[in-house]
């Protein structure tokens, strides 16, 4: 099994930055990808960013140029750099990442998520 435990959320105003992180820990015998999606009351979950363990990363257009995904393998850690935030960007940010608890055998988690408010 492994888990994910994210941290950095909180209360900042609008044009300000936060930093999150996710640990995965537990008996993982290698990371895939780790990402991060959002959401907010009464609204869908969605992807904001992912990231290879090889460094690929893509992202969701509304914080394209603003969100920086980052990974530390060695960490088994995750970083969500957010930059310029917007109130918009207000919501639960979750990790999720898919691990191989043994070889070839990936398997999903998610993490307990993190609120980020953005205040205008």
């Amino acid at each position: 099994q492994a888990q994910l435990v994210e941290s950095g959320g909180g209360l900042v105003q609008a044009g300000g930055t936060l930093r999150l992180s996710c640990a995965a820990s537990g008996s993982i015998f290698s990371i895939n990808t780790m990402a991060w999606h959002r959401q907010a009351p009464g609204k869908q979950r969605e992807l904001v960013a992912v990231i290879t363990s090889g460094g690929s990363t893509n992202y969701a257009d509304s914080v394209k140029g603003r969100f920086t995904i980052s990974i530390d393998n060695a960490k088994r850690t995750t970083y969500l750099q957010m930059n310029s935030l917007k109130p918009e960007d207000t919501s639960t940010y979750y990790c999720a990442a898919v691990v191989n608890i043994v070889p070839g055998s990936p398997r999903f988690y998610w993490g307990p998520g993190t609120q980020v408010t953005v205040s205008s």
